[in-house]
């Protein structure tokens, strides 16, 4: 990546579920946060993978001194999802990859990834909006 280029961080997770976001989140400020960093990623901006809070958490009202307060297991949570979607994904903290390069993965790893998390996820009513979300779960490839 370009040394000029500003990078956005973003936590494993959200390599993932960022492909769903379609408006809707906890507040304004959140939601236009979401969308000016797809709009960036879409754009070409370069994205850094971490290890913890990324520039999505940065604007979530239950993120407090770097960790997420959502509920009393949320943050140990969230980062045994990072863990797996990197696993999944075949990616690792500090690495440097490119939206259209996630958007080419998400479909070999989102079965797997939707049998472990989506099913009790709070955003699920959003992603299942999506008519990838259901393209990739029921494909034929993972029947």
């Amino acid at each position: 990546m370009k040394s000029s280029e500003k990078v956005i961080k973003l936590r494993g997770h959200h390599l993932v579920c960022l492909h769903f976001f379609k408006g809707e989140g906890y507040n304004l400020e959140y939601v236009e946060n979401l969308a000016n960093i797809l709009k960036r990623a879409e754009a070409g901006d370069g994205i850094e993978v971490a290890a913890g809070a990324d520039d999505v958490c940065n604007m979530c009202p239950s993120l407090k001194e770097g960790l997420c307060l959502y509920a009393a297991d949320a943050e140990a949570e969230i980062r045994e999802m990072d863990i797996s979607a990197l696993i999944l994904l075949g990616l690792k903290d500090k690495d440097e990859i490119r939206w259209p390069d996630m958007q080419k993965k998400l479909p070999d790893i989102f079965f797997e990834w939707s049998k472990k998390y989506c099913k009790g996820c709070g955003w699920k009513r959003i992603c299942e909006k999506q008519e990838k979300f259901h393209r990739f779960i029921n494909s034929e490839a993972y029947l």
